[in-house]
């Protein structure tokens, strides 16, 4: 059979260009119009919120500068709060020492009791309820956190408080040995007292966090570990919180965030002292922000100084605490959602 003559052999291989779609943006950024004004009210959002963060670290630097100049105490190790002078013949003499501590245990026992609760809760939602009756129990730890701060501090201090008297004298009876448990009687209205009330109102932030985190698992992990005669318990270890650390890491930090700036709850329950107890039992100690909510209105112009000084403490824990969780985080890149 002859060929026509007409007919031409098909180039080479190499020589075939890929036809390529047209894409909406290039090297330089957006070229559609919509693209743009994305990208430019992304951009001005990133920009002003880095201001907004910026302007509020120089106010607070400025204040603290104009608070320390005249302090006659070590900010940082003194355990009295007296911008006034009233003890010392009229010179400020004031430290953050026993809200440091205050802060930080607060919510470290907050974080103790809330996270454990919140996982079992969070894989109870999602992994063992049925579905009609894990829409009602998600509904309502959703609802919790929409109680306001006032209310948690009242049902603390009327109804919490009281009824602990029975709990911090099973402590005292088996752990008081340590001195951290010891309970010398007296109102329940301790730094305990506070992390109790902390944990409850953190825990719906950490559930729905780990609750959603927990739903978006791939099933065919959890489909591949039962395959391979896993139970119920082994697919949530080996599959389900690997996956979710990272989440569960993230929603630990946001409770914690609102732990150590809560004010009007712990202002309710606490009985400040500037006195650092062994035992988180005994009554006493102070946080930052019930220290500030109690003695702002008070306060003289310096004073406030003083107390803003301590806000910017405070600023700076929080961002620390932020960005400790965002490098634990990337270091575990691994487990995230996205890599899966």
């Amino acid at each position: 059979m002859d060929i026509p003559s007409n007919t031409t052999a098909p180039p080479p291989v190499d020589d075939v260009k890929p036809v390529t779609r047209a894409s909406s943006t290039n090297a330089r950024g957006a070229t559609r119009p919509g693209d743009r004004i994305f990208l430019g009210l992304s951009r001005g959002s990133g920009i002003v919120l880095l201001l907004i963060m910026a302007a509020i670290a120089a106010f607070l630097t400025y204040r603290t500068v104009l608070a320390l100049s005249d302090n006659t105490g070590n900010f940082l190790t003194t355990f009295e709060w007296d911008p006034a002078g009233a003890s010392t013949g009229g010179k400020p003499y004031f430290g953050i020492a026993v809200l440091v501590f205050g802060t930080v245990v607060s919510s470290v026992i907050a974080l103790a009791i809330a996270v454990p609760v919140a996982i079992g809760i969070a894989l109870f939602i999602s992994h063992y309820a049925p579905r009609k009756l894990a829409a009602p129990i998600a509904y309502v730890i959703d609802l919790l956190a929409a109680v306001p701060s006032i209310v948690y501090g009242l049902w603390g201090a009327l109804v919490v408080a009281p009824n602990l008297t029975g709990l911090y004298s099973w402590l005292d009876d088996y752990f008081g040995w340590t001195g951290i448990f010891e309970y010398q009687g007296g109102a329940p209205r301790s730094l305990m007292t506070v992390g109790i009330l902390l944990a409850i109102m953190i825990l719906p932030i950490i559930t729905n966090v780990s609750r959603e985190v927990f739903l978006q698992v791939p099933k065919m992990h959890e489909e591949a570990a039962l395959a391979l005669g896993a139970t119920r318990w082994e697919v949530i270890r080996m599959s389900v919180l690997p996956f979710g650390r990272s989440g569960i890491i993230s929603a630990s930090m946001l409770g914690l965030g609102r732990a150590l700036g809560e004010t009007i709850a712990v202002a309710t329950v606490l009985s400040p002292t500037f006195v650092i107890q062994a035992s988180v039992l005994d009554y006493g100690g102070g946080t930052f922000a019930q220290n500030i909510a109690s003695k702002f209105n008070e306060a003289t112009e310096y004073g406030q100084d003083a107390l803003i000084a301590s806000g910017l403490v405070l600023f700076v824990i929080t961002l620390l605490v932020n960005g400790a969780a965002r490098l634990i985080i990337a270091r575990r890149k691994e487990y995230s959602g996205a890599n899966a």
